[in-house]
Protein backbone atom coordinates (compact mmCIF):
# COMPACT_ATOMS: atom_id res chain seq x y z
CA UNK A 1 0.00 0.00 0.00
CA UNK A 2 1.31 3.38 -0.73
CA UNK A 3 -0.44 5.12 2.66
CA UNK A 4 -1.57 3.77 6.06
CA UNK A 5 -3.92 5.79 8.31
CA UNK A 6 -3.45 3.56 11.68
CA UNK A 7 -5.44 3.53 14.89
CA UNK A 8 -7.48 6.17 13.80
CA UNK A 9 -11.47 6.47 14.94
CA UNK A 10 -12.76 6.40 11.30
CA UNK A 11 -16.26 8.50 10.67
CA UNK A 12 -17.31 7.00 7.02
CA UNK A 13 -19.47 9.62 6.09
CA UNK A 14 -22.77 7.29 6.05
CA UNK A 15 -23.50 8.96 9.31
CA UNK A 16 -23.51 5.48 11.81
CA UNK A 17 -20.94 5.43 14.73
CA UNK A 18 -17.60 6.03 14.50
CA UNK A 19 -15.45 2.52 15.07
CA UNK A 20 -11.69 2.41 15.71
CA UNK A 21 -9.49 1.30 12.92
CA UNK A 22 -6.98 1.82 10.17
CA UNK A 23 -7.26 2.41 6.08
CA UNK A 24 -5.28 1.80 3.55
CA UNK A 25 -4.60 3.37 0.30
CA UNK A 26 -2.75 2.31 -2.83
CA UNK A 27 -2.83 3.69 -6.66
CA UNK A 28 -5.39 6.78 -4.92
CA UNK A 29 -7.85 4.62 -3.68
CA UNK A 30 -9.30 2.94 -0.60
CA UNK A 31 -8.07 -0.62 -0.68
CA UNK A 32 -8.34 -1.48 3.04
CA UNK A 33 -11.12 -0.33 5.83
CA UNK A 34 -10.42 -1.95 9.62
CA UNK A 35 -7.80 -4.17 11.04
CA UNK A 36 -5.36 -3.27 8.64
CA UNK A 37 -1.74 -5.88 8.66
CA UNK A 38 -0.17 -5.45 5.72
CA UNK A 39 2.85 -2.95 5.09
CA UNK A 40 2.76 0.84 3.65
CA UNK A 41 5.11 2.83 2.22
CA UNK A 42 3.77 5.81 4.41
CA UNK A 43 2.40 5.14 8.18
CA UNK A 44 0.68 7.72 9.94
CA UNK A 45 -0.28 6.88 14.09
CA UNK A 46 -3.44 8.51 14.01
CA UNK A 47 -4.31 7.45 17.59
CA UNK A 48 -6.84 10.15 19.53
CA UNK A 49 -7.85 11.53 15.51
CA UNK A 50 -10.67 11.33 13.25
CA UNK A 51 -9.77 10.31 9.91
CA UNK A 52 -13.17 11.22 7.79
CA UNK A 53 -13.82 11.94 4.18
CA UNK A 54 -12.85 14.71 2.43
CA UNK A 55 -15.10 17.68 2.72
CA UNK A 56 -17.14 18.60 -0.37
CA UNK A 57 -18.15 21.66 -0.96
CA UNK A 58 -20.71 22.61 -3.73
CA UNK A 59 -21.05 26.25 -3.94
CA UNK A 60 -17.82 28.05 -4.70
CA UNK A 61 -16.16 30.45 -7.48
CA UNK A 62 -12.59 28.85 -7.59
CA UNK A 63 -13.06 29.48 -11.85
CA UNK A 64 -10.38 31.84 -11.58
CA UNK A 65 -8.19 31.57 -8.51
CA UNK A 66 -7.24 28.22 -9.32
CA UNK A 67 -5.32 29.07 -12.22
CA UNK A 68 -2.69 31.19 -9.74
CA UNK A 69 -3.76 29.43 -6.58
CA UNK A 70 -4.07 25.50 -7.88
CA UNK A 71 -4.74 24.61 -4.02
CA UNK A 72 -7.85 26.57 -3.73
CA UNK A 73 -6.63 28.04 -0.50
CA UNK A 74 -7.77 28.08 2.07
CA UNK A 75 -10.38 25.74 1.52
CA UNK A 76 -7.49 23.45 0.91
CA UNK A 77 -6.58 23.21 4.69
CA UNK A 78 -9.85 23.47 6.00
CA UNK A 79 -10.23 19.48 4.85
CA UNK A 80 -11.88 20.45 1.38
CA UNK A 81 -10.68 17.98 -1.23
CA UNK A 82 -13.68 18.34 -3.42
CA UNK A 83 -15.13 22.12 -4.93
CA UNK A 84 -18.23 22.67 -7.27
CA UNK A 85 -17.43 26.05 -9.52
CA UNK A 86 -19.50 27.56 -12.23
CA UNK A 87 -22.54 28.91 -9.70
CA UNK A 88 -24.74 31.79 -10.20
CA UNK A 89 -24.65 31.63 -14.19
CA UNK A 90 -21.09 33.07 -13.96
CA UNK A 91 -18.12 30.61 -15.58
CA UNK A 92 -15.08 32.01 -17.74
CA UNK A 93 -16.20 29.67 -21.23
CA UNK A 94 -16.97 28.95 -23.44
CA UNK A 95 -15.24 32.56 -24.30
CA UNK A 96 -14.29 34.74 -27.10
CA UNK A 97 -11.15 36.17 -26.87
CA UNK A 98 -12.36 39.69 -27.50
CA UNK A 99 -14.56 39.19 -24.15
CA UNK A 100 -12.39 38.32 -21.87
CA UNK A 101 -12.18 42.14 -20.91
CA UNK A 102 -16.21 42.62 -20.32
CA UNK A 103 -15.90 39.07 -18.60
CA UNK A 104 -13.19 40.05 -15.99
CA UNK A 105 -14.90 43.14 -15.49
CA UNK A 106 -18.43 41.26 -14.89
CA UNK A 107 -16.42 39.19 -12.55
CA UNK A 108 -15.08 41.97 -10.76
CA UNK A 109 -18.41 43.47 -10.11
CA UNK A 110 -20.50 40.23 -9.57
CA UNK A 111 -18.54 38.12 -7.74
CA UNK A 112 -15.95 40.42 -6.20
CA UNK A 113 -12.89 39.17 -8.04
CA UNK A 114 -10.27 42.30 -8.12
CA UNK A 115 -9.82 43.28 -11.63
CA UNK A 116 -6.19 43.37 -11.15
CA UNK A 117 -6.31 39.37 -9.79
CA UNK A 118 -8.30 38.92 -13.18
CA UNK A 119 -5.56 40.58 -15.40
CA UNK A 120 -2.55 39.42 -14.12
CA UNK A 121 -3.36 35.65 -12.95
CA UNK A 122 -4.75 33.97 -16.41
CA UNK A 123 -3.71 33.95 -19.29
CA UNK A 124 -7.42 33.69 -21.03
CA UNK A 125 -6.26 30.92 -23.47
CA UNK A 126 -9.38 29.16 -24.22
CA UNK A 127 -12.32 29.56 -26.21
CA UNK A 128 -14.47 26.12 -25.67
CA UNK A 129 -15.95 24.97 -22.30
CA UNK A 130 -13.69 21.59 -22.90
CA UNK A 131 -10.46 23.95 -23.55
CA UNK A 132 -11.14 25.66 -20.14
CA UNK A 133 -11.57 22.47 -18.74
CA UNK A 134 -7.89 20.96 -20.23
CA UNK A 135 -6.09 24.33 -19.03
CA UNK A 136 -6.50 23.48 -15.84
CA UNK A 137 -6.26 19.19 -15.97
CA UNK A 138 -3.83 18.19 -14.16
CA UNK A 139 -2.53 21.55 -12.05
CA UNK A 140 -4.85 21.60 -9.44
CA UNK A 141 -4.52 20.17 -5.80
CA UNK A 142 -8.17 19.84 -5.24
CA UNK A 143 -10.95 17.96 -7.46
CA UNK A 144 -12.55 20.58 -9.27
CA UNK A 145 -15.90 20.50 -11.27
CA UNK A 146 -17.70 23.22 -12.94
CA UNK A 147 -21.28 23.99 -14.23
CA UNK A 148 -21.27 25.47 -17.75
CA UNK A 149 -22.79 29.17 -16.76
CA UNK A 150 -25.36 31.12 -18.67
CA UNK A 151 -24.30 34.36 -19.22
CA UNK A 152 -20.62 33.43 -20.49
CA UNK A 153 -23.13 30.99 -22.82
CA UNK A 154 -25.11 33.80 -23.79
CA UNK A 155 -22.11 35.78 -24.41
CA UNK A 156 -20.32 33.58 -26.76
CA UNK A 157 -23.39 33.32 -28.87
CA UNK A 158 -25.12 36.65 -29.05
CA UNK A 159 -22.04 39.20 -28.33
CA UNK A 160 -22.99 42.29 -26.79
CA UNK A 161 -26.19 41.55 -27.64
CA UNK A 162 -26.84 39.34 -24.99
CA UNK A 163 -27.45 42.41 -22.84
CA UNK A 164 -30.57 44.48 -23.55
CA UNK A 165 -32.67 41.60 -25.84
CA UNK A 166 -34.07 37.83 -25.75
CA UNK A 167 -32.74 35.40 -28.35
CA UNK A 168 -33.94 34.88 -31.69
CA UNK A 169 -34.55 31.35 -32.54
CA UNK A 170 -31.68 30.82 -34.07
CA UNK A 171 -29.08 32.21 -31.32
CA UNK A 172 -31.34 29.68 -28.58
CA UNK A 173 -30.57 26.92 -31.25
CA UNK A 174 -27.01 27.56 -31.40
CA UNK A 175 -26.61 28.07 -27.58
CA UNK A 176 -28.44 24.61 -27.01
CA UNK A 177 -25.82 23.68 -29.31
CA UNK A 178 -23.09 25.28 -27.85
CA UNK A 179 -24.19 24.03 -24.49
CA UNK A 180 -24.40 20.05 -25.51
CA UNK A 181 -20.34 20.48 -26.77
CA UNK A 182 -19.77 22.00 -23.57
CA UNK A 183 -21.47 19.21 -21.28
CA UNK A 184 -20.21 16.52 -23.41
CA UNK A 185 -16.77 18.02 -22.65
CA UNK A 186 -17.17 17.72 -18.96
CA UNK A 187 -19.71 20.24 -17.61
CA UNK A 188 -21.08 19.21 -14.59
CA UNK A 189 -24.70 20.68 -15.51
CA UNK A 190 -26.38 24.28 -16.37
CA UNK A 191 -26.45 27.06 -13.60
CA UNK A 192 -28.11 30.76 -14.16
CA UNK A 193 -29.36 34.27 -12.20
CA UNK A 194 -32.23 36.39 -12.82
CA UNK A 195 -31.55 38.13 -9.32
CA UNK A 196 -31.39 41.28 -9.27
CA UNK A 197 -28.36 41.98 -7.38
CA UNK A 198 -26.64 40.73 -10.35
CA UNK A 199 -25.23 43.37 -12.72
CA UNK A 200 -22.61 43.51 -15.09
CA UNK A 201 -19.23 45.72 -15.07
CA UNK A 202 -21.01 48.20 -16.91
CA UNK A 203 -24.06 48.55 -14.58
CA UNK A 204 -26.47 46.59 -16.57
CA UNK A 205 -28.29 43.70 -15.83
CA UNK A 206 -25.72 40.32 -16.58
CA UNK A 207 -27.10 38.59 -19.33
CA UNK A 208 -28.89 36.04 -18.22
CA UNK A 209 -31.40 38.27 -16.77
CA UNK A 210 -32.81 39.06 -20.41
CA UNK A 211 -33.42 35.30 -20.84
CA UNK A 212 -36.88 34.24 -21.77
CA UNK A 213 -38.72 31.32 -19.61
CA UNK A 214 -38.62 29.48 -22.78
CA UNK A 215 -35.20 30.17 -23.22
CA UNK A 216 -34.44 28.70 -20.15
CA UNK A 217 -36.35 25.61 -20.45
CA UNK A 218 -35.02 24.63 -23.18
CA UNK A 219 -31.42 24.74 -22.08
CA UNK A 220 -32.45 22.72 -18.75
CA UNK A 221 -33.58 20.41 -21.52
CA UNK A 222 -30.65 20.44 -23.30
CA UNK A 223 -28.81 19.38 -19.35
CA UNK A 224 -31.01 16.29 -19.01
CA UNK A 225 -29.59 15.07 -22.13
CA UNK A 226 -26.37 14.47 -20.67
CA UNK A 227 -25.20 11.93 -17.71
CA UNK A 228 -24.16 13.01 -14.99
CA UNK A 229 -25.49 16.20 -14.99
CA UNK A 230 -27.24 18.73 -12.31
CA UNK A 231 -28.81 22.56 -12.18
CA UNK A 232 -28.44 25.38 -10.26
CA UNK A 233 -30.48 28.65 -10.32
CA UNK A 234 -30.74 32.00 -8.57
CA UNK A 235 -33.74 34.21 -8.55
CA UNK A 236 -34.68 37.45 -6.65
CA UNK A 237 -36.81 35.51 -4.00
CA UNK A 238 -33.57 33.30 -2.77
CA UNK A 239 -32.90 36.36 -0.84
CA UNK A 240 -35.69 36.07 1.15
CA UNK A 241 -38.80 34.15 -0.09
CA UNK A 242 -39.94 33.09 -3.77
CA UNK A 243 -43.32 34.81 -5.40
CA UNK A 244 -45.21 32.05 -6.59
CA UNK A 245 -43.90 32.43 -10.59
CA UNK A 246 -40.30 31.85 -8.93
CA UNK A 247 -41.50 28.25 -7.31
CA UNK A 248 -43.05 27.75 -11.07
CA UNK A 249 -40.31 28.43 -12.94
CA UNK A 250 -37.53 26.68 -10.72
CA UNK A 251 -40.33 23.78 -10.48
CA UNK A 252 -40.41 23.82 -14.39
CA UNK A 253 -36.49 23.57 -15.03
CA UNK A 254 -35.64 20.56 -12.47
CA UNK A 255 -38.55 19.28 -14.37
CA UNK A 256 -37.91 19.77 -17.82
CA UNK A 257 -34.36 18.23 -17.37
CA UNK A 258 -35.46 15.60 -15.10
CA UNK A 259 -32.23 16.67 -12.99
CA UNK A 260 -32.02 18.30 -9.29
CA UNK A 261 -31.82 22.12 -8.92
CA UNK A 262 -29.99 23.69 -6.43
CA UNK A 263 -30.66 27.35 -4.84
CA UNK A 264 -27.81 29.75 -2.72
CA UNK A 265 -28.64 30.52 -0.04
CA UNK A 266 -31.28 29.37 2.83
CA UNK A 267 -31.53 32.25 5.44
CA UNK A 268 -32.42 30.71 8.91
CA UNK A 269 -33.76 33.27 11.18
CA UNK A 270 -36.37 32.67 14.41
CA UNK A 271 -37.85 35.38 13.81
CA UNK A 272 -39.02 35.08 10.61
CA UNK A 273 -39.94 31.04 10.69
CA UNK A 274 -42.48 31.57 7.24
CA UNK A 275 -39.28 32.39 5.24
CA UNK A 276 -38.41 28.67 5.86
CA UNK A 277 -41.48 27.10 5.35
CA UNK A 278 -42.40 29.73 2.26
CA UNK A 279 -38.54 28.64 0.38
CA UNK A 280 -38.83 24.49 1.02
CA UNK A 281 -42.29 24.62 -0.69
CA UNK A 282 -40.16 25.14 -3.88
CA UNK A 283 -38.78 21.69 -3.24
CA UNK A 284 -42.14 20.00 -2.05
CA UNK A 285 -43.84 21.71 -5.02
CA UNK A 286 -40.98 20.12 -7.40
CA UNK A 287 -41.55 16.75 -6.10
CA UNK A 288 -45.01 16.91 -6.99
CA UNK A 289 -44.29 17.65 -10.23
CA UNK A 290 -41.00 14.88 -11.02
CA UNK A 291 -38.28 17.34 -10.41
CA UNK A 292 -36.15 18.23 -7.26
CA UNK A 293 -35.28 21.42 -6.02
CA UNK A 294 -32.72 21.54 -2.98
CA UNK A 295 -31.60 24.58 -0.41
CA UNK A 296 -28.57 25.13 0.30
CA UNK A 297 -28.13 26.88 3.74
CA UNK A 298 -24.81 27.57 6.11
CA UNK A 299 -24.38 25.98 9.40
CA UNK A 300 -22.18 28.17 10.60
CA UNK A 301 -22.36 32.26 10.54
CA UNK A 302 -19.68 34.00 7.92
CA UNK A 303 -19.20 37.90 9.20
CA UNK A 304 -18.53 39.92 6.22
CA UNK A 305 -17.75 43.59 5.96
CA UNK A 306 -19.38 46.54 4.95
CA UNK A 307 -18.14 49.58 3.88
CA UNK A 308 -19.76 53.10 2.68
CA UNK A 309 -16.85 53.50 0.12
CA UNK A 310 -17.02 50.53 -1.91
CA UNK A 311 -19.78 48.44 -3.65
CA UNK A 312 -21.12 45.74 -0.95
CA UNK A 313 -24.29 44.51 0.35
CA UNK A 314 -25.43 47.94 1.70
CA UNK A 315 -25.75 49.04 -1.98
CA UNK A 316 -29.04 46.88 -2.54
CA UNK A 317 -31.27 48.65 0.22
CA UNK A 318 -33.97 50.39 -1.37
CA UNK A 319 -32.40 53.53 -2.16
CA UNK A 320 -29.25 53.19 -1.24
CA UNK A 321 -27.64 52.64 -4.32
CA UNK A 322 -27.97 55.75 -5.83
CA UNK A 323 -26.27 57.57 -3.11
CA UNK A 324 -23.80 55.49 -2.70
CA UNK A 325 -23.00 54.97 -6.12
CA UNK A 326 -22.39 59.17 -6.28
CA UNK A 327 -18.74 60.06 -6.58
CA UNK A 328 -17.12 60.04 -3.25
CA UNK A 329 -16.89 64.07 -2.59
CA UNK A 330 -20.93 64.26 -3.35
CA UNK A 331 -21.86 60.74 -1.19
CA UNK A 332 -20.38 62.64 1.79
CA UNK A 333 -22.27 65.77 1.04
CA UNK A 334 -25.16 63.79 0.80
CA UNK A 335 -24.82 61.44 3.68
CA UNK A 336 -23.79 64.43 5.86
CA UNK A 337 -27.51 65.78 5.37
CA UNK A 338 -29.99 65.22 7.84
CA UNK A 339 -32.86 64.42 5.65
CA UNK A 340 -31.10 62.12 3.52
CA UNK A 341 -29.44 60.31 6.42
CA UNK A 342 -33.87 60.03 7.79
CA UNK A 343 -34.74 59.04 4.74
CA UNK A 344 -32.13 56.09 4.01
CA UNK A 345 -32.82 54.94 7.42
CA UNK A 346 -36.17 54.72 6.96
CA UNK A 347 -35.97 52.68 3.48
CA UNK A 348 -33.39 50.53 5.15
CA UNK A 349 -35.90 49.68 7.66
CA UNK A 350 -38.60 49.24 5.43
CA UNK A 351 -40.24 45.98 4.44
CA UNK A 352 -39.04 46.00 0.79
CA UNK A 353 -35.55 45.76 2.23
CA UNK A 354 -36.93 42.19 2.66
CA UNK A 355 -33.32 40.21 4.14
CA UNK A 356 -31.07 43.17 4.13
CA UNK A 357 -32.82 44.28 6.58
CA UNK A 358 -31.07 42.37 8.65
CA UNK A 359 -27.85 45.41 8.20
CA UNK A 360 -30.75 48.12 9.36
CA UNK A 361 -29.33 47.62 13.00
CA UNK A 362 -26.60 50.07 12.99
CA UNK A 363 -25.76 50.33 16.38
CA UNK A 364 -24.80 45.99 16.66
CA UNK A 365 -22.21 47.74 13.92
CA UNK A 366 -18.45 46.88 15.17
CA UNK A 367 -15.72 49.69 13.74
CA UNK A 368 -12.99 47.72 11.72
CA UNK A 369 -10.12 49.43 10.17
CA UNK A 370 -9.84 53.22 10.55
CA UNK A 371 -8.00 55.71 8.42
CA UNK A 372 -7.99 59.23 10.10
CA UNK A 373 -6.78 60.70 13.57
CA UNK A 374 -10.58 61.44 14.03
CA UNK A 375 -11.12 57.76 14.20
CA UNK A 376 -8.14 56.68 16.86
CA UNK A 377 -9.08 54.13 18.93
CA UNK A 378 -12.00 52.66 17.77
CA UNK A 379 -11.37 49.91 16.07
CA UNK A 380 -13.31 46.82 17.88
CA UNK A 381 -15.66 49.27 19.58
CA UNK A 382 -19.36 48.68 19.20
CA UNK A 383 -21.56 51.71 17.17
CA UNK A 384 -24.11 51.76 19.82
CA UNK A 385 -21.41 52.14 22.64
CA UNK A 386 -20.01 55.42 20.79
CA UNK A 387 -23.62 56.39 19.97
CA UNK A 388 -23.90 56.78 23.40
CA UNK A 389 -20.85 58.41 24.82
CA UNK A 390 -21.81 60.78 21.90
CA UNK A 391 -25.52 61.62 22.82
CA UNK A 392 -25.54 60.71 19.33
CA UNK A 393 -28.15 58.04 17.16
CA UNK A 394 -26.57 54.85 15.91
CA UNK A 395 -26.46 56.16 12.24
CA UNK A 396 -25.76 59.07 12.91
CA UNK A 397 -22.42 58.45 15.14
CA UNK A 398 -21.38 55.78 11.95
CA UNK A 399 -22.03 57.97 9.03
CA UNK A 400 -19.91 60.66 10.98
CA UNK A 401 -17.07 58.04 11.62
CA UNK A 402 -16.64 57.22 7.86
CA UNK A 403 -17.15 60.47 6.66
CA UNK A 404 -13.60 61.40 8.79
CA UNK A 405 -12.05 58.82 6.65
CA UNK A 406 -13.33 59.49 3.66
CA UNK A 407 -15.62 57.01 3.82
CA UNK A 408 -12.74 54.06 3.65
CA UNK A 409 -13.60 52.48 7.67
CA UNK A 410 -14.54 48.85 7.41
CA UNK A 411 -17.73 48.01 9.29
CA UNK A 412 -18.27 44.59 10.81
CA UNK A 413 -21.84 43.79 11.70
CA UNK A 414 -23.02 42.02 13.85
CA UNK A 415 -25.50 38.80 12.91
CA UNK A 416 -29.33 39.15 14.03
CA UNK A 417 -29.69 35.54 13.84
CA UNK A 418 -27.53 34.10 16.81
CA UNK A 419 -29.93 33.14 19.26
CA UNK A 420 -30.40 29.89 20.22
CA UNK A 421 -33.88 29.53 18.85
CA UNK A 422 -32.44 30.27 15.79
CA UNK A 423 -30.13 27.29 15.60
CA UNK A 424 -32.76 25.01 16.90
CA UNK A 425 -34.39 25.84 13.42
CA UNK A 426 -31.62 25.39 11.70
CA UNK A 427 -31.07 21.81 13.38
CA UNK A 428 -34.15 21.13 12.43
CA UNK A 429 -33.28 22.25 8.57
CA UNK A 430 -30.65 20.18 8.51
CA UNK A 431 -32.38 17.19 8.81
CA UNK A 432 -34.84 17.89 5.95
CA UNK A 433 -33.99 16.35 2.80
CA UNK A 434 -34.85 19.43 1.07
CA UNK A 435 -31.69 21.19 1.99
CA UNK A 436 -28.30 20.86 1.79
CA UNK A 437 -24.92 22.22 3.54
CA UNK A 438 -23.26 24.58 1.40
CA UNK A 439 -23.10 28.45 -0.36
CA UNK A 440 -19.51 29.08 1.05
CA UNK A 441 -19.02 31.96 -2.27
CA UNK A 442 -15.18 30.14 -1.56
CA UNK A 443 -13.32 32.30 -4.65
CA UNK A 444 -15.67 34.85 -4.66
CA UNK A 445 -16.31 38.42 -2.44
CA UNK A 446 -12.49 38.39 -1.31
CA UNK A 447 -12.05 41.29 0.28
CA UNK A 448 -15.41 41.01 2.11
CA UNK A 449 -15.49 37.18 3.38
CA UNK A 450 -14.27 34.34 4.10
CA UNK A 451 -17.02 31.75 3.75
CA UNK A 452 -14.56 28.65 2.94
CA UNK A 453 -13.51 27.87 6.92
CA UNK A 454 -17.14 26.87 7.22
CA UNK A 455 -16.37 22.66 7.15
CA UNK A 456 -13.79 22.98 10.20
CA UNK A 457 -16.27 25.86 11.60
CA UNK A 458 -18.93 23.57 11.64
CA UNK A 459 -17.32 20.30 13.11
CA UNK A 460 -15.61 21.87 15.84
CA UNK A 461 -18.99 23.52 16.80
CA UNK A 462 -20.78 20.24 17.09
CA UNK A 463 -17.98 18.60 19.14
CA UNK A 464 -17.49 21.26 21.62
CA UNK A 465 -19.62 24.00 21.01
CA UNK A 466 -23.37 23.94 20.60
CA UNK A 467 -23.57 20.03 19.97
CA UNK A 468 -26.80 20.30 17.90
CA UNK A 469 -25.67 17.05 16.07
CA UNK A 470 -23.45 14.26 16.70
CA UNK A 471 -19.79 14.36 14.85
CA UNK A 472 -20.74 11.59 12.63
CA UNK A 473 -23.95 13.24 11.30
CA UNK A 474 -22.17 16.77 10.92
CA UNK A 475 -19.23 14.68 8.93
CA UNK A 476 -22.00 13.24 6.51
CA UNK A 477 -23.47 16.72 5.59
CA UNK A 478 -20.37 17.93 4.48
CA UNK A 479 -19.31 14.68 2.56
CA UNK A 480 -21.52 11.55 1.64
CA UNK A 481 -24.44 14.06 1.53
CA UNK A 482 -23.51 16.73 -0.92
CA UNK A 483 -21.81 13.63 -2.84
CA UNK A 484 -24.78 11.93 -3.30
CA UNK A 485 -26.82 14.44 -4.14
CA UNK A 486 -24.14 16.12 -6.10
CA UNK A 487 -24.08 12.70 -7.80
CA UNK A 488 -19.88 12.76 -7.58
CA UNK A 489 -18.79 9.05 -8.04
CA UNK A 490 -17.21 7.04 -5.75
CA UNK A 491 -16.44 10.07 -3.36
CA UNK A 492 -17.97 10.73 -0.26
CA UNK A 493 -17.37 7.75 2.16
CA UNK A 494 -14.89 5.61 3.43
CA UNK A 495 -15.07 2.63 1.29
CA UNK A 496 -12.78 0.23 -0.38
CA UNK A 497 -12.22 1.14 -3.66
CA UNK A 498 -13.78 4.81 -3.31
CA UNK A 499 -11.25 7.81 -4.26
CA UNK A 500 -8.78 8.21 -0.97
CA UNK A 501 -10.13 11.48 -0.57
CA UNK A 502 -9.21 11.49 3.21
CA UNK A 503 -9.17 14.07 6.04
CA UNK A 504 -7.20 13.76 9.55
CA UNK A 505 -8.12 15.52 12.39
CA UNK A 506 -8.14 16.22 16.00
CA UNK A 507 -11.52 16.12 17.09
CA UNK A 508 -10.34 18.65 20.70
CA UNK A 509 -9.06 21.41 18.18
CA UNK A 510 -10.56 21.10 14.81
CA UNK A 511 -11.75 24.83 13.66
CA UNK A 512 -10.86 28.11 12.03
CA UNK A 513 -8.31 30.99 12.73
CA UNK A 514 -9.76 34.28 12.54
CA UNK A 515 -9.69 35.91 9.21
CA UNK A 516 -7.20 38.03 8.26
CA UNK A 517 -6.63 40.50 5.13
CA UNK A 518 -4.03 39.25 3.48
CA UNK A 519 -2.35 40.83 0.28
CA UNK A 520 -1.57 38.06 -1.55
CA UNK A 521 -3.44 38.38 -5.05
CA UNK A 522 -2.34 38.48 -8.45
CA UNK A 523 -1.22 42.68 -9.06
CA UNK A 524 -0.88 43.00 -5.08
CA UNK A 525 -4.92 42.62 -4.16
CA UNK A 526 -5.45 41.57 -0.95
CA UNK A 527 -8.42 38.93 0.25
CA UNK A 528 -9.47 37.61 3.41
CA UNK A 529 -8.03 34.14 4.20
CA UNK A 530 -7.58 31.79 7.26
CA UNK A 531 -5.74 29.22 8.43
CA UNK A 532 -7.52 26.04 10.08
CA UNK A 533 -6.41 24.66 13.66
CA UNK A 534 -6.51 20.54 14.09
CA UNK A 535 -6.54 19.64 10.49
CA UNK A 536 -3.53 16.82 10.57
CA UNK A 537 -3.44 15.94 7.16
CA UNK A 538 -5.50 16.06 3.88
CA UNK A 539 -5.25 13.41 1.12
CA UNK A 540 -6.56 13.68 -2.31
CA UNK A 541 -6.66 10.56 -4.28
CA UNK A 542 -4.40 8.60 -2.33
CA UNK A 543 -1.48 12.33 -1.77
CA UNK A 544 -0.83 14.16 0.63
CA UNK A 545 -2.36 17.58 -0.13
CA UNK A 546 -1.74 19.36 3.75
CA UNK A 547 -0.10 18.29 6.66
CA UNK A 548 -0.64 20.05 10.18
CA UNK A 549 -2.63 22.84 8.18
CA UNK A 550 -0.21 23.52 5.11
CA UNK A 551 -0.18 22.81 1.85
CA UNK A 552 2.64 20.44 1.01
CA UNK A 553 2.70 21.75 -2.78
CA UNK A 554 1.49 18.52 -4.71
CA UNK A 555 -1.24 18.71 -7.19
CA UNK A 556 -3.42 15.56 -7.10
CA UNK A 557 -6.63 16.62 -7.93
CA UNK A 558 -9.54 15.71 -10.58
CA UNK A 559 -10.90 17.76 -13.14
CA UNK A 560 -14.75 16.36 -13.02
CA UNK A 561 -16.30 15.46 -16.04
CA UNK A 562 -20.13 15.00 -16.34
CA UNK A 563 -20.22 11.09 -17.38
CA UNK A 564 -16.73 10.09 -16.31
CA UNK A 565 -16.82 11.39 -13.37
CA UNK A 566 -20.53 12.08 -12.08
CA UNK A 567 -23.60 9.78 -12.05
CA UNK A 568 -27.00 11.05 -12.72
CA UNK A 569 -29.24 11.79 -9.77
CA UNK A 570 -32.68 10.85 -10.47
CA UNK A 571 -35.17 13.44 -9.59
CA UNK A 572 -38.33 10.89 -8.97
Amino acid sequence: MDHLVKGATIVDGTGTPGVQGDVGVRDGRIVAVGAVDEEAATTFDADGLVVAPGFVDPHTHYDAQLFWDPFATPSNVHGVTTVLGGNCGFTLAPLHVEDADYTRRMMAKVEGMPLAALEHGLEWRWETFGEYLDALDGAVAVNAGFLVGHCALRRYVMGPDAVGHEATPAQLEQMEQVLHASLAAGGLGFSTTLSTTHSDGDGQPVASRWASHDELLALCRVTGQHEGTTLEGIVEGCLDQFSDDEIDLLVAMSAAARRPLNWNVLTVDSRVPERVTRQLEASSRAAEAGGRILALTMPVLVPMNMSFGTYCALNLLPGWGDILGLPVPERIERLQDRDTRAAMLARAKSKEAGVFRRLADFGRYVIGDTYSDANEGLKGRVVADIASERGQAPFDTLVEIVVHDGLRTVLWPMPPDNDDATWELRREVWADDRAMLGGSDAGAHLDRMCGAPYTTRFVGDMIRGRQLVPVERAVQMITDTPARLMGLRDRGRIAEGAWADLVVFDPETIGSEPATLVADLPGGSARLTAGSTGVVRVLVNGVETVVDGAATGTTPGTILRSGRDTDTVLTG
